[in-house]
């Protein structure tokens, strides 16, 4: 998620990474972050740790007043939940952002990589049918996703300012 913000905002020095750290997936992308992906792309992350509205305001309000700043909003509840908040703020502030899920780009986000959902349900509905058929649970494989989307808001890059390179291959654009 930081490789698609750099290239689509290189002017990103800072982001602030929206999580639940009550939220152990969070905690683990959040770590990954903070100790591998950020040294190397030479960029600061900070925790912002929200559980609501007035949280999430503060945090992205805070964070805004520092030039050259960014988002990543990490999949989980919460952030689904005040989506549209987030979006809201992001854009008022300025902030590019990348979020997990395609429906954040589709509600005027500006990018997001994550897994494909309908890919996933599909992966489940074959778990679905081998345990209806007899095979126990506990003898399935845990699987992690194995197709992951990139879609742009070219509207959105237009109003942050931002130049989107003809190279950047997304999956889907929406204008």
């Amino acid at each position: 998620m930081l490789e698609v913000l750099r290239e689509v905002a290189p002017q990103v020095s800072r982001v602030a990474v929206i999580l639940n750290l009550d939220q152990p997936p969070q905690v683990a992308i959040w770590h990954t972050l903070e100790a591998t992906a950020a040294p190397s792309f030479g960029v600061r992350v900070i925790a912002a740790d929200v559980h609501g509205a007035a949280e999430i305001e503060d945090a992205i309000g805070d964070f805004a007043h520092e030039p050259n700043g960014g988002l990543i909003v990490l999949p989980g509840p919460i952030n689904t939940a005040h989506r549209e908040l987030i979006i809201a703020l992001a854009a008022r502030h300025h902030l590019p952002a990348v979020y997990g899920y395609r429906f954040f780009v589709a509600a005027g986000g500006l990018v997001s990589y994550g897994s494909d959902r309908a890919d996933q349900s599909r992966q489940a509905a074959g778990y679905v049918d081998r345990i209806l058929k007899g095979a126990k649970p506990s003898d399935l494989p845990v699987q992690q996703p194995t197709k992951f989307e990139l879609v742009i808001n070219l509207k959105t890059a237009k109003a942050l300012g931002l130049d989107v390179s003809p190279t950047f291959l997304a999956d889907e654009v929406i204008e």
